[in-house]
């Protein structure tokens, strides 16, 4: 079902609309989420919440737009606030989060490419995973689901400044976390 249609029936109290919208959307939805709160049960709920926002809000969704900025500003949003709840409450007693990376994709004919591609994988992940919450937003927002600044600013509501500095810092950061693990 397309997300016009799924959209229709959702306003019409269909949930089959918002099963089409999870089924499609899902799994973009949690990783899009744990590359910002980097704990996969977070990630999970924030997803899951993200859906259930949209059904309560989707009669403010403008249907002569694309659904998925719309959404995905939900999730990101949403993300960002749980990394900051984190933050503010990691306790010193907890050791590193569950990996999530098994679900990032591995192609390669040979195994020594695929160990290499898996360690560069993980380098990455940790690399992002350090940085502050607004950067691994920007850094999702940019590289996994293809946004431009313009459409970053839009959707987190910050200067088109703030965002391009946020994107300078990251890439500043990752460069030099990428760098000194090799």
């Amino acid at each position: 079902m397309e997300d016009r249609t799924a959209i229709t029936r959702i306003k019409q109290g269909d949930l089959n609309g918002l099963e089409s919208l999870v089924n499609r959307y899902q799994a973009r939805a949690v990783q899009a989420a744990y590359l910002i709160v980097c704990d996969r049960a977070l990630a999970e709920d924030v997803a899951q919440s993200a859906f259930v926002k949209t059904a309560e809000r989707i009669r403010q969704f403008d249907e002569t737009r694309p659904f998925a900025p719309w959404f995905f500003r939900i999730v990101v949003n949403d993300a960002l606030k749980a990394a900051r709840k984190q933050k503010r409450s990691v306790s010193l007693d907890d050791g590193p989060g569950p990996r999530f990376d098994e679900t990032l994709p591995a192609p390669g004919p040979l195994p020594e490419q695929l160990l290499e591609q898996a360690e560069t994988r993980q380098d990455l992940l940790a690399a992002v995973q350090s940085l502050p919450p607004e950067q691994r937003a920007v850094v999702t927002m940019r590289y996994f689901l293809g946004l431009s600044e313009a459409d970053m600013s839009a959707r987190l509501e910050r200067p088109p400044s703030t965002i391009k500095w946020w994107l300078r810092e990251a890439r500043q950061r990752l460069r030099r976390l990428l760098d000194s693990s090799r």
